[in-house]
């Protein structure tokens, strides 16, 4: 059995797990900032990226540096979407763009009718679809465009700091809305644009680490494996054994619902972004508007830090009192699809507060996630959960209420990084099954007396969400 590091780089947080074998021993974390420029922009530091990798793998050496020292193999779980561009040197130029950055408005246009954009790329047309970003950078930002050589997201920059290998893989191509569904560039994307993206590999492809900076950084020995590995949300579906009978609902930095789908095209959902899977086949998903972002939100305006804020929201009771809340602060994602909108809280009183308005935004995140479920995966028996939200007993109990199905824990949380360490097996032939390195814990019922409260306030919700968006959901 070998040793393995993951390492997951999300939008708030790298984090570095080290596996001994098949036992998560220890995850090193460094959080990562955004920075809002303008409205609707959101940017990071690129230099960031590495630097956070390099501090979440010394906080886990220090946890347990004789195990690091017997790491056979690395593999990665990533955010998919934000990228920056990079000479060809590899350095990088300008601001990285992140995924809810929603600047490229004016771009929309150039992708043509959405719901074909839809047909063919898998993805939802909007601002934020990184085709648009790109292309907004062509036309308001040509002195970024010109010297550049890549654009790259996370991901693959850090692994060719490691392996020298310019690459992604199908699950990070397949959500960018530059690539149709069967892996063909998209119709949409002009060459100059085109000659910036890097060769697709499997996620289960690898290669040696010779970088030598980078490796010594890492305290990681030159020719280490190194394995691309998937998208996080793909990762979170192997990690959290998720199937179409029992699809995945993540709580993160933003929530989501997500099921594998063996295809083919022809028989997938039109109702929901369509990507490739880690292993072969597609993943269907609803990606949500912010659920702990909306926490860390409410949480700087109030003054209160974000699990201070969850503490709360538990002794808030069910309902919140007539107050809840529309929590689009990216826009209205799924179910809704319409990235023009914006957040809003209802039925405020001077009895509320924040703990009121974060269970609110928790009650308004798991009904999105119900409305979602009933879209993509309507014959559903149990939800398996994943994310750090699964260690709470307000989300676990106020998503199986909302959706009326069982949630599944598991022994890990972070499944995105059990689903990376599943894609290293797959890379160095080990036998290993998601229930070896995550077993299941608990089966967690809905609760009979909560179910009535949240259909309640699904229904305003529903009555003032169609007030705003002049449609139903799912349109």
């Amino acid at each position: 059995m070998v040793n393995v590091l993951t390492l997951d780089l999300g939008t708030g947080a790298t984090k570095a797990a080290l596996w001994d074998g098949r036992e998560l021993v220890t995850i090193g974390r460094a959080g990562i900032e955004s920075r809002h420029p303008h409205t609707g922009w959101v940017e990071q530091d690129p230099q960031r990226w590495w630097t956070a990798v390099v501090e979440a793998c010394a906080a886990a050496r220090a946890e347990a540096p004789a195990a690091w020292d017997r790491i056979d193999a690395v593999g990665f779980s990533a955010a998919r979407e934000t990228f920056a561009l990079f000479d060809a040197t590899l350095a990088p130029i300008g601001r990285g763009i992140v995924w809810s950055d929603a600047r490229a408005d004016d771009q929309l246009a150039a992708l043509g009718p959405p719901a074909a954009f839809r047909a063919h790329t898998g993805v939802v047309a909007g601002a934020n679809t990184t085709v648009a970003k790109l292309l907004w950078l062509t036309r308001h930002a040509p002195e970024l465009v010109t010297p550049a050589r890549w654009a790259l997201a996370p991901r693959d920059w850090v692994q060719a700091k490691l392996t020298g290998a310019v690459v992604t893989d199908p699950t990070l191509a397949s959500r960018t809305g530059l690539y149709a569904i069967d892996g063909r560039v998209a119709d949409v994307v002009p060459p100059a644009i085109e000659t910036l993206l890097p060769p697709t590999r499997p996620s289960s492809s690898s290669a040696p680490a010779v970088g030598t900076d980078a490796c010594a950084a890492l305290a990681l020995p030159i020719g280490t494996p190194v394995v691309l590995g998937a998208g996080d949300r793909p990762c979170e579906v192997l990690g959290a054994g998720a199937t179409a009978q029992e699809p995945m609902v993540s709580w993160g930095t933003t929530a989501n619902v997500s099921m594998p789908h063996a295809g083919p095209i022809g028989r997938l959902p039109a109702v929901a972004t369509v990507s490739r899977g880690a292993r072969d086949g597609y993943l269907v998903e609803c990606g949500l508007s912010a659920s702990g972002a909306a926490i860390a939100w409410l949480g700087r305006l109030s003054g209160r830090e974000h699990d201070e804020l969850l503490d709360a929201a538990a002794h808030v009771a069910p309902g919140c009192d007539g107050l809840f809340a529309l929590p689009w602060l990216h826009g209205a994602r799924a179910p809704w699809f319409r990235p023009d909108a914006h957040a809003a809280f209802f039925g405020i009183d001077a009895g509320h507060g924040a703990p009121e308005m974060a269970r609110a935004i928790v009650e308004a995140v798991a009904l999105d996630a119900a409305r979602s479920i009933e879209l993509i995966a309507p014959g559903a028996s149990a939800l398996a959960l994943a994310g750090a939200g699964s260690a709470r007993p307000l989300w676990r109990q106020t998503l199986a209420a909302a959706a009326g199905l069982p949630v599944v824990r598991r022994a890990v949380d972070d499944a995105a990084s059990v689903g990376a360490r599943l894609l290293v097996a797959d890379a160095l032939g080990e036998s290993i099954a998601v229930g070896d390195l995550n077993p299941v814990t608990a089966r967690e019922a809905p609760d009979p007396a909560l179910a009535p409260v949240l259909a309640t306030v699904r229904r305003r919700s529903d009555r003032e969400a169609a007030a705003i968006l002049g449609a139903p959901a799912g349109g």
